[in-house]
């Protein structure tokens, strides 16, 4: 992929905090709006995405990719999977930074990394790289009750123009399902990355 190609993806990176299923549902519909797609996913992801939902991904990044593919039956060139530490991946270099990334759902260990300038693994890595080339970040901060140090983080990284989207859906759209509340936050991402969704009627607006 050249590197103006790789400008235009966005990269989602899934983190260990519980509600994998946001991050699937933001990966389904980015697929399935034709996106260009860098998936991340952490060790600690591995185990919650096994815990939460009955999907087997396996662990190797090119196993894991053809199994997405076909799990969310898009084009093969939409998406691809890299491992934590695959230094190489074009999201670990400005040259060709991503457009935007999302963490979703953002551990709480994954915010005050990233708050904090670490770069231990290419989660941590792309994060930075797109702090630093001035990219739209999204942070779905996914953990509760919040201590004075998770808020002091989103703080910090909020006035770098970092958008802290907590994974708290909202009731107006009179959910009836656990996947209406997680369309109420996945259609917010969307919305914030300038991508058109029909999740979520806007505030007034008319159900699609």
């Amino acid at each position: 992929m050249s590197s103006v190609a790789a400008r235009e993806a966005v990269t989602v990176a899934i983190t260990g905090a519980s509600g994998a299923i946001y991050g699937l549902r933001l990966l389904e519909q980015l697929l399935a709006s034709g996106q260009t797609v860098y998936l991340l996913i952490s060790k600690a992801a591995q185990v919650v995405l096994a815990t939460e939902t009955t999907l087997k991904i396996p662990a190797q990044s090119e196993q894991a990719q053809a199994y997405l593919v076909q799990h969310f039956a898009c084009q093969p060139q939409q998406l691809q999977v890299f491992g934590r530490e695959q230094w190489m991946a074009p999201v670990a270099s400005g040259s060709a930074a991503p457009k935007a990334m999302v963490v979703c759902p953002c551990s709480t260990g994954s915010l005050s990394a990233i708050a904090n300038g670490a770069s231990d693994n290419l989660i941590e890595r792309a994060a930075d790289v797109v702090l630093k080339e001035q990219r739209k970040l999204i942070l779905v901060v996914r953990e509760t009750p919040l201590s004075a140090i998770h808020l002091e983080n989103m703080l910090k990284l909020s006035r770098l123009g970092v958008v802290i989207l907590p994974a708290s859906p909202g009731f107006y759209h009179q959910p009836e399902t656990i996947m209406d509340l997680v369309d109420h936050i996945t259609a917010r991402v969307m919305d914030h990355l300038g991508l058109e969704q029909h999740l979520l009627s806007p505030w007034g607006g008319k159900p699609e």
